[in-house]
Order: structure tokens, then C-alpha cells, then sequence
């Protein structure tokens, strides 16, 4: 009787011909893959959608080949190349700044509004790697679909008229852009919970994917028609260009940790990663504005411009991150301490927001100042620290109006940035029509004085008729800096007193 050997404890059985070593590799490589990828893949290759797009996009590639080649048959030599790229290239951003996004959005809208989201959680894989296998396995269909239309793109080259270093410069902007937008369609799903809030942010998401796919193609067609026939290196249109990429991949980046956090429990340390993200975009987008700034030989043109888009980004990042909810879950509250800014709460969200906004608006300051031209640096300089200051009076005055009160009826993180856009609203509108209704048009410096639009604007205008040239002294942006901290100061006393209520409880 012959016995049969049986594997060793916890080993398995490799394939015949394959060795144990490279059957253990592939195993260990197939764990570390994530399974919604794959499931999410074969899924959205089943879809009728996937298959009616994919097969409309290739006859009409066919079609536009099909009519190059007689148009261009019978000439030796034509420049039609940069007109058909483009046209190939309608139709990819068809799907790729269309299809791709809003299928991305509806598939995770799907899972919350069908109650399935709880049963991805029981898979132990977590809101990351969910995320990231859904972005993920749209992008590899993203992927099926460019490689569909790439030998129609380089078909283009062919045609003369267009470049190649034209094509992988439009190729690779809009692969950053496509996968931008996919990341913003995702997060987009996480935003409401209740029906009338999906509808409104469907609602708005489709038209802002309207809105962004024409201003697209717009670029695209200047950038092939100005630099389609001949490639020649301008040093700022590809210093603008690679702002841009940055720009797409850490905004990127920041938006899928807050799509991550927004589907993270209470009880984790939730804010950690995008408040991370953040500090770690502007950090280092103000090391490249340096960089730039100094190989440029100090132009101060830089730090203003950037010193104005980053106080816009940080006012509409710190519209979510300084407006969190009150307190922490237990777990969380021995380990933080009072310089945890990336912790849970609204007070530390707070506390991060403001230190945001004043640092990039010193050390933009800081950049400005090392100029020889004090009067031009001084009325450049004003501008940057003004905007930086409004968005700490702003979010301030919307915290008070909040959560001062002692009912929670405008204290949820939702009531708080409507209040947060209806201040800086009515800051906005309601002086230029008093000037108007009191007859000051021209004269009305004083009373914009707190308007974020007209005051920033104000602080940045040059007067001929003052010996200083400046219209607005520097006066009174200190007076404007010193309403800002008095409101902040009383915002964060009164986050410190409500979460000291809440932890009490």
C-alpha cells in the first residue's frame, strides 16, 4: 500500500512546471493587488455603455481617417495634420472629460444611495483602497480607450502640420486633466447624503464637466495651431505649463484624501491626510515659486500672481477645513495635543486655516520685498496680505455667526459654509450700493474697506495724483489686519469653549 505525501502546514501546491519560488511571488504580488480593481474592471467592460462608446469611437475615428486619406491622396504634400490631431482628439475628450468622470461619480453615488457602501467596509479593505480601486479601474478603461485612438493620434503626425513633441506636451496635460477630473467626480459622490443634495451636486457636477470639456478643447487648439507646425522652446509658457501639471497633481492628491476622509469613521483620525496634503501642496509650491522666482532674476510678478491664486485656494480650502464638526471621538482626545492641528476639530481645522493663510501671505510678502522698486513692491505687496487677511475676518465672522450661540441650529459644518458664502457675499455687494445710494462713487475707499472684492482690488491700485502713488496707505491695511485677529481670537475662544462643552458631556 502506497502512501501519498501530503504538502507541508500553510504551503501550497505549485503548478507543474512552475517553481515554488516564482508561484510564492505571484501569489504575495496577488495580495497586494486590490480586488475591487478587478472586480470593478470586468464590471465596466460588461456595461453596454463601455461598448457603444468604445465602438462609436472607433468608426469615427475610422471615418475622419477615412476622409484624410482623400483629402491628402491626391496632393504630395499637405499640413492637414494639426486639424485632423484635433479632431481625434474631440473625440477621445468625449469620453475621457465626459464618460470617464460622470461613470466614476455614478458608481460610487450608486453604492451609498443602494445602502451597499457598508458591505465594501465588511471587506476589510477600507475607504482608501475602495477608492483607489474604483479610480483605478476607471483608469485602466481610460487607458482602453486611448489605446484605441493612439495610432489614429500618430496617424496626425503623418499628415504634417504637427510635431510630435506638440502631441505628447497635449497628450500628457490631458491625461493629468482626465484623471483630475475623475478624482473631483469621485469626491463629488461624497459631498450629500440625501436625495435632494445628490440631484443638486449631479446637478452641477454635469455642468461643470460641460463647461471645463469646451474650455479644453479651446486650449487645445490654440496650443496645436500656435505651436502645431513648429517646436521651439519658450521658457515661460512651459514654466506656466508645468505650474499647471503641479497644480493638477497635488490639487489631485488633496482632493481624493478629502474624498477618503469624508468616508472614514468618527472614531479614526480622519483629517490627518488631507490636512496633511495640504500643507504639504503649499510648502512646496511655495519652494518652486522661489525656485522660479529666483531663476527669473527676481521678477516680482511671480510672487504677486501666485501670492493672489494661492490666497484663493487656501480661502476655498480652509471653507472645509476650518468648518469641521466640534470635538473628538474619545479615542483621539489623549493623544492630542495643543499644536495637533492635523487632529479632528473644528478648533484645530481653525487653527491650521489661519496659519495658512498668514503664512503664504508673509512669505509671498517676504519675496516681494527683496526688490529694489519700494513704492512698486509696497503697492504689489498690499494686495497679497489684504486677501489673506479677508479670508480670516470671513471665515471668523461665519464661525461666530455659527456656533456662538448656544443652539446648535446653525452650528452643523454644512450651515457654517453657507453662512461662510452669504457674509462674504453680502461683504461684497452691500457697499458698492451704499456708494451708489449715498452719492460717494469715487470717494468710497473707506467704505469698502472691509469688501474682499474692492478692497483687495483698492489695496493694488496705483493713484497719480498722490506724491506716494499709492490709493490706499498702508494704514489701513494694518487697521483691516487688526479686525481680522480680533475676530479670529474671538472664533477660536469660542471653538475652544464649545468643544470643552462637548468633550464634558
Amino acid at each position: 500500500m502506497s502512501t501519498q505525501a501530503s504538502p507541508a502546514s500553510g504551503a501550497a501546491e505549485s503548478a507543474p512546471g512552475v517553481p515554488a519560488v516564482t508561484s510564492d511571488r505571484w501569489e504575495k504580488w496577488g495580495d497586494r493587488l486590490n480586488p475591487l480593481v478587478v472586480k470593478e474592471v470586468r464590471q465596466g467592460l460588461r456595461t453596454r455603455v463601455f461598448w457603444v462608446c468604445f465602438g462609436l469611437l472607433l468608426a469615427a475615428c475610422l471615418v475622419l481617417s477615412l476622409i484624410a486619406f482623400a483629402n491628402t491622396h491626391a496632393s504630395t504634400y499637405t499640413r492637414e495634420g494639426r486639424t485632423y490631431f484635433f479632431s481625434f482628439f474631440v473625440c477621445l475628450a468625449l469620453v475621457h472629460f465626459g464618460v470617464i468622470p460622470f461613470n466614476a461619480y455614478r458608481s460610487l453615488a450608486r453604492e451609498r444611495e443602494d445602502e451597499t457602501w457598508s458591505l465594501l467596509l465588511l471587506t476589510g479593505l477600507g475607504p482608501r483602497r475602495i477608492l483607489g480601486g474604483k479610480v483605478a479601474s476607471f483608469l485602466v478603461q481610460a487607458a482602453l480607450y486611448a489605446s484605441a485612438v493612439g495610432p489614429f493620434l500618430l496617424f496626425s503626425y503623418f499628415l504634417n502640420g504637427i510635431d510630435l513633441p506638440t502631441i505628447l506636451m497635449v497628450l500628457l496635460m490631458g491625461g493629468a486633466w482626465m484623471v483630475f477630473l475623475t478624482l473631483v467626480s469621485v469626491c463629488a459622490a461624497t459631498l450629500a447624503d440625501s436625495r435632494m443634495g445628490r440631484a443638486a451636486v449631479r446637478l452641477a457636477l454635469v455642468g461643470v464637466l460641460v463647461v471645463t470639456f469646451f474650455q479644453t478643447l479651446t486650449f487645445t487648439f490654440v496650443v496645436t495651431q500656435e505651436r502645431g507646425s513648429g517646436f521651439s522652446f519658450d521658457r515661460d509658457f512651459f514654466l506656466g505649463l508645468g505650474a499647471a501639471f503641479w497644480a493638477l497633481v497635488s490639487t489631485g492628491w488633496l482632493v481624493f484624501e478629502t474624498a477618503v476622509s469624508r468616508l472614514s469613521l468618527v472614531t479614526e483620525d480622519y483629517t490627518r491626510h488631507p490636512r496633511r496634503a495640504l500643507v504639504v501642496q503649499m510648502v512646496l509650491t511655495f519652494v518652486g515659486m522661489t525656485a522660479v522666482w529666483w531663476w527669473q532674476g527676481k521678477d516680482n510678478d511671480i510672487p504677486e500672481v501666485m501670492g493672489m491664486l494661492g490666497g484663493l485656494h487656501l480661502i476655498f480650502a480652509t471653507l472645509f477645513m476650518g468648518t469641521d464638526v466640534d470635538g473628538q471621538s474619545r479615542p483621539l482626545r489623549a493623544g492630542t495635543r495643543a499644536w495637533s492641528l492635523l487632529k479632528p476639530g473644528a478648533l484645530r481645522g481653525f487653527r491650521l486655516s489661519v496659519l495658512l493663510l498668514v503664512g503664504w501671505a508673509a512669505g509671498c510678502t517676504v519675496l516681494l520685498w527683496m526688490s529694489d522698486d519700494s513704492t512698486r513692491t509696497l503697492r504689489m505687496t498690499m494686495p497679497v496680505m489684504a486677501l489673506g487677511l479677508y479670508g480670516v475676518l470671513y471665515l471668523s465672522v461665519a464661525l461666530l455667526l455659527g456656533r456662538m450661540p448656544r443652539s446648535g441650529r446653525f452650528a452643523s459644518p454644512v450651515s457654517v459654509r453657507l453662512l461662510y458664502v452669504l457674509v462674504g457675499v453680502l461683504g461684497a455687494g452691500v457697499p458698492p450700493l451704499l456708494a451708489v445710494f449715498l452719492d460717494l462713487e469715487g470717494r468710497d475707499e473707506l467704505l469698502n474697506l472691509l469688501n474682499p472684492v474692492l478692497g483687495t482690488l483698492n489695496f493694488g491700485r496705483y493713484d497719480y495724483s498722490d506724491p506716494s502713488g499709492l490709493k490706499m496707505p498702508p494704514e489701513l491695511l494694518l487697521c483691516v489686519a487688526l479686525v481680522a485677529f480680533l475676530a479670529a481670537f474671538a472664533a477660536d475662544r469660542v471653538l475652544a469653549d464649545r468643544e470643552r462643552r462637548v468633550h464634558q458631556r
